[in-house]
């Protein structure tokens, strides 16, 4: 069964910079897009950064230039690189996958900025 695993998430003061894992399992991952949603206290779920198979990146406007989306097909793992964070990435961050018409959702990681 398809199942995703996040990890390094954390606190980080204003300014600084955490890297998300999400280990993938379960299906052919080198064919799928691969996305990171977040959801902040009182808030919608939110896209955070989007990649293709082919290493295509969309990035919501709020994280532009501030996060870096990237996937490694040997070890069937995603990531997310955050740097410059600000108190208003204060989430919890999913890993997210659409196979099938059905979506699949790992744990969340939670990630607090603050000083």
């Amino acid at each position: 069964q398809v199942q995703l695993v996040e990890s390094g998430g954390g606190l980080v003061q204003p300014g600084g910079s955490l890297r998300l894992s999400c280990a993938a399992s379960g299906f052919n991952f080198d064919n799928y897009p691969m996305n990171w949603y977040r959801r902040a206290p009182g808030k919608e779920r939110e896209l955070v950064a989007r990649i293709t198979p082919a290493r295509t990146t969309t990035y919501a406007d709020s994280v532009k230039g501030r996060f870096t989306i990237s996937r490694d097909n040997n070890k069937n793992t995603v990531y997310l690189q955050m740097n410059s964070l600000k108190p208003e990435d204060t989430a919890v961050y999913y890993c997210n996958v659409l196979r099938l018409s059905t979506d699949y959702w790992g744990q969340g990681a939670q990630v607090t900025v603050s000083s």
